[in-house]
């Protein structure tokens, strides 16, 4: 099977070394020069591609909006599987399905990353006990689909989800995109000045994201602005009832903190529904 990663990144560059502890050799391609030469001394890839007619699986692993022009502005093989790892993927499916291809399209998120960008940072055990979101629809190649679940399971990831498009948008504004604004929000407050020996994990955690490039990340919350402000506003009730409860009292404030805590506990029982498949892969 010949492989290309093209846009050799964190997540590009981490998929190709996790390919390589798997067996495979991947070719790169990327849009700037040091980070191809880099991959190439320190063997990440096997060689730079020039074109991606010849190769059986190409992931795309590009910003949403560049992920399109590449596709768009690239030939491929007859029956290849062009994959992307793109934060959106209704986006995505409308872009790739408003044309013809002969190719087949498989959409996928690796639910894994740093707060550090760029395949100097990248890593072969990066997607070891992560999860790897599948996205399908009526027009997903079943092959195509199997083979991305199998490369998917050799690169060491622990779990497949696979959902829709839709579903995956949805659920991503919640578990990523909100987090990543909330600790953006929080870091704005005036008390962050001179915070050094007044933090510990709690700090760290809501802090830990807020440094993102916002170049990447501004055109992810676009590109998924009606789920994201739908939970933003979601958001902003919780933080005001609580903010009531405290100057209600002590009992109204527990009872508000307790369904928040029992929510969440809840929420933590495995669920694999009929809009969600979740598969679990045996420990390496």
């Amino acid at each position: 099977m010949k492989i290309c990663v093209a846009g050799l990144g964190l997540i590009g560059g981490s998929i190709c070394m996790a390919l390589r502890r798997a067996g495979y050799g991947a070719d790169g391609w990327n849009r700037s020069a040091a980070p191809l030469e880099f991959a190439l001394e320190k063997g990440i890839i096997c060689s730079a591609a020039k074109s991606f007619e010849g190769y059986d699986v190409v992931f795309v692993c590009l910003p949403p909006r560049a992920a399109v022009a590449f596709i768009n502005s690239n030939t491929f093989k007859d029956g290849a599987i062009v994959s992307d790892i793109c934060g959106v993927k209704q986006f995505m499916e409308r872009e790739v399905y408003s044309i013809p291809r002969n190719f087949y399209y498989v959409g996928t998120h690796p639910m894994a990353g740093k707060e550090v960008s760029s395949v100097y940072n990248a890593c072969e055990t990066l997607f070891d006990g992560a999860s790897m979101v599948i996205t399908s629809c009526e027009k997903t190649n079943p092959a195509a689909r199997d083979t991305i679940a199998k490369l998917t399971r050799e690169m060491g990831f622990k779990k497949m989800v696979e959902c829709s498009a839709a579903v995956h948008d949805r659920k991503i504004a919640y578990t990523s995109q909100l987090a990543h604004i909330v600790s953006n929000a929080y870091v704005k407050d005036e008390e962050i000045e001179s915070c050094s020996g007044f933090t510990g994990g709690s700090f760290q955690d809501m802090t830990r994201i807020a440094g993102v490039d916002e170049g990447v990340w501004s055109e992810l919350y676009m590109l998924n602005r009606e789920n994201l402000s739908a939970r933003i506003r979601e958001l902003c009730e919780h933080l005001f009832e609580i903010g009531r409860a405290i100057e209600e009292g002590e009992d109204k404030l527990r009872g508000v903190l307790r369904c928040g805590r029992e929510r969440f506990s809840r929420s933590m029982e495995n669920y694999s529904g009929d809009d969600i498949k979740i598969t679990e892969f045996p420990s390496r």
